[in-house]
């Protein structure tokens, strides 16, 4: 449970139920991404043995952001759209060069 109040404090959050539905959206996104992944690669053609730069490039083009898109959905769905539309917005600006408001 102290990792649950490291979290709490991290996220700025108030209960133990809440930092267990933001890990389970934060789970059930990751499978989800890993899913979307092996689809879009499918229906794309590319296969283990094309090179990695090109499953990057794919990657970040399709799956990055269907993973976004995922995360508020899932959010959304579980109740906790505020906390990760907040956490979208924070890992945007990380992405922005010479932003240091992050």
């Amino acid at each position: 449970m102290k990792y649950f109040q490291h979290l709490k404090s991290k996220w700025d959050i108030e209960s133990n139920w809440q930092v267990f539905i933001i890990l389970l959206v934060f789970s059930i996104t990751g499978f989800s991404a890993v899913f979307a992944r092996k689809l879009v690669f499918s229906l794309l053609g590319i296969a283990e043995s094309d090179p990695f730069w090109l499953k990057t490039l794919v990657w970040l083009l399709t799956i990055m952001p269907l993973y976004n898109i995922f995360l508020l959905t899932y959010g959304a769905i579980f109740g906790q759209f505020q906390f990760f539309w907040g956490f979208f917005k924070k890992m945007m600006r990380r992405f922005v060069p010479g932003n240091s408001n992050s």
